[in-house]
């Protein structure tokens, strides 16, 4: 089902044309805009185009499906909570939204649970607070907004890249350099469909990394990375792209490891951003899960 919008005013940027128009946020029109869901005659177009008059506008809309998310007590640690957020430590293994073949067990329906009806509403029935995510199986911080105020103040940090995030990574291979940036854009791939590429065709993506410590006996590297954008896999796909897949990523690299680790070593283990109502600065760390801490002291051991 398509709306049609025929453009009657001229130097608008888009986002800002179509959210005034249908009296939704932004942050949703931008979101269409990525998904190719929003074209201007038949063409995809930036967030920050702006329409022309005689534009036409055209907007894909799903129809409703009939989706019953159900909070559900599975426990989470909360690592901070007020009346506009609440961040938590997600666990490894489980997915942030409900979505096919996920509609129970997320991260999702334990906040639902936890904050009753307490949640922003502009992430939808489906990613109600979800602000940004973390692969299934990265564990670690993530802010969640109870409100649309907050949400739509996170999101526009995120964009505007005020939001500091740390992870920790446990990589093959000795790494040689003390640190670097890896500058490379990401794109789905074309051979396979649930994975990202780097790609001349894709988007800009940049991540830094820094080492912590080399293992030798056992070939592998503990690393601080930040990234400045938040593109589907990037840590995973950059770190594999320049030859140190993570330790356990079956997607990215042969998953094989003497520990019997399935899934990757990552770990967002820091957010630093601003509170989305009151404006001042937090950080919140969220310590490593047990089999990722014990690892890490096995290997400390090794170091001669």
């Amino acid at each position: 089902m398509n709306e049609v919008i025929k453009v009657e005013e001229d130097g608008i940027r888009i986002d800002t044309y179509v959210a005034e128009k249908m009296d939704i946020s932004r942050v949703n029109v931008q979101r269409l805009i990525e998904e190719n869901k929003l074209l201007v005659n038949g063409k995809s177009v930036k967030p920050s185009y702006k329409v022309k008059l005689g534009d036409e506008i055209s907007i894909e809309k799903e129809e409703p499906k009939e989706i019953e998310i159900k909070p559900e007590n599975i426990p989470i640690p909360i690592l901070y909570e007020d009346n506009n957020i609440i961040v938590v430590n997600k666990p490894k293994g489980m997915v942030v939204h409900p979505a096919n073949g996920n509609w129970e067990g997320t991260l999702v329906n334990a906040i639902m649970a936890i904050c009753k009806d307490s949640l922003s509403g502009i992430g939808g029935e489906i990613r109600p607070g979800i602000v940004h995510r973390l692969d299934k199986d990265t564990s670690g911080v993530i802010v969640i907004a109870k409100n649309d105020k907050a949400h739509i103040n996170l999101s526009e940090q995120i964009k505007n890249h005020e939001v500091e995030k740390t992870y920790i990574a446990l990589v093959r291979g000795i790494v040689k350099v003390n640190e670097a940036t890896i500058d490379m854009p990401i794109a789905r791939s074309t051979s396979d469909r649930k994975k990202m590429a780097v790609s001349e065709k894709g988007k800009k993506a940049v991540t830094h990394f820094k080492v912590l410590k080399r293992y030798s006996k056992y070939n592998c590297s503990l690393l601080e990375v930040k990234i400045e954008t938040g593109r589907t896999h990037q840590i995973r796909v950059h770190l594999a792209q320049i030859g140190y897949p993570i330790i356990g990523d079956s997607v990215y690299s042969k998953g094989s490891n003497i520990w019997g680790i399935e899934g990757q070593c990552l770990h967002a283990i820091s957010l630093k951003f601003h509170h989305p109502v009151t404006g001042k600065e937090m950080f919140i760390e969220a310590p490593l899960p047990e089999y990722f801490d014990n690892l890490i002291k096995e290997l400390d051991s090794s170091i001669e």
